[in-house]
């Protein structure tokens, strides 16, 4: 079977570890463009273009897919590239391109997506955020026939996973890539997999992780706040002002207490919520990195009475 693989972060990376693990030809990658990271700025491959170099497969890396769009030409190329690589299917993971009817259409299979929700639960591109932000006890891996539509497609595996009281978004994360390498290579070599249509009842949009939600809000339950900083976690962490300064929080646990939202009631420190308390575990401040309660008291003591605003 020639498959097709189009993805971008660490989490489609795995997956194609995973096809090419299990002995699937891999005649190209299509990936985003390289995009400046770092300190620096300097342009970096994909996590998906680096493995693929790696393994010597062809990188496609079209600006748009679209043949009428602002990157026709790229559109052009790329469809050429498509109809060269002679595709039974196409396999999709957080590629970060909507996929237009002629490259649906062009693999003889047509295109699988690795989504990383329980469909149609979380839609859309931060599944794994908002599944933990909205406190909920389970999410898993979709494996879906792909339409024109936003993650709507018939349903051809599905596995669960338990959400731990604890997870992250960077931890649950790796579960779920590995869930997903699993599952694509199960489906492709199911061969004939029944397809099941999505419920119409119970569809959430995940929206992108923006910046702005860092901001921690005090007057939240603190419940709440705990689960937004796992969701953002590794980005873009929680943040809030404390005498001017800025602070980065990144872990806290439920505590007892209470008082004025963001005031601190105890040492640890222990922070008042609109509902119940925080202990902040884990912290950062500006120009610094992350550390234990513990490290950052020693180097910026917090006396009780002292009040975290909001950013």
């Amino acid at each position: 079977m020639r498959v097709v693989f189009a993805g971008t972060p660490e989490f489609a990376a795995v997956a194609l570890d995973a096809l090419l693990a299990a002995g699937f030809t891999v005649p190209l990658v299509l990936t985003q463009p390289d995009r400046p990271a770092g300190r620096g700025m300097k342009l970096q491959a994909s996590a998906v273009k680096q493995r693929a170099v790696a393994a010597g497969i062809p990188v496609a890396q079209p600006q748009g897919l679209k043949l009428d769009g602002k990157y026709a030409s790229d559109a052009a190329a790329a469809r050429e590239t498509l109809l060269a690589a002679d595709a039974d299917v196409m396999v999709v993971a957080a590629y970060g391109l909507i996929l237009p009817q002629w490259v649906l259409e062009l693999p003889r299979r047509g295109c699988l997506n690795i989504h990383a929700s329980l469909l149609p639960r979380w839609r859309g591109a931060a599944p794994i955020h908002r599944a933990i932000e909205a406190g909920d006890a389970e999410t898993g891996i979709t494996i879906m026939q792909m339409d024109a539509g936003l993650d709507t497609g018939d349903m051809l595996l599905v596995d669960r996973e338990a959400i731990r009281a604890d997870d992250t978004t960077a931890v649950l994360h790796d579960r779920l890539a590995a869930m997903g390498g699993r599952l694509i290579v199960e489906a492709l070599r199911a061969g004939s997999l029944t397809r099941t249509v999505q419920p119409a009842e119970g569809v959430n949009y995940a929206h992108k992780i923006e910046k702005a939600e860092s901001v921690i809000d005090w007057t939240q339950p603190a419940a709440v706040i705990e689960r937004r900083l796992r969701a953002f976690d590794p980005f873009p962490g929680g943040v809030a002002t404390l005498a001017g300064e800025v602070v980065k929080v990144w872990r806290a646990e439920l505590a007892e207490g209470s008082g004025a939202p963001g005031e601190v009631i105890a040492p640890g420190p222990v922070v008042a919520c609109g509902e119940g308390a925080l202990r902040l575990t884990e912290l950062q401040r500006a120009g610094g990195k992350r550390a234990p309660a513990a490290a950052f008291l020693q180097a910026r003591p917090i006396a009780v009475g002292e009040r975290f605003e909001t950013a």
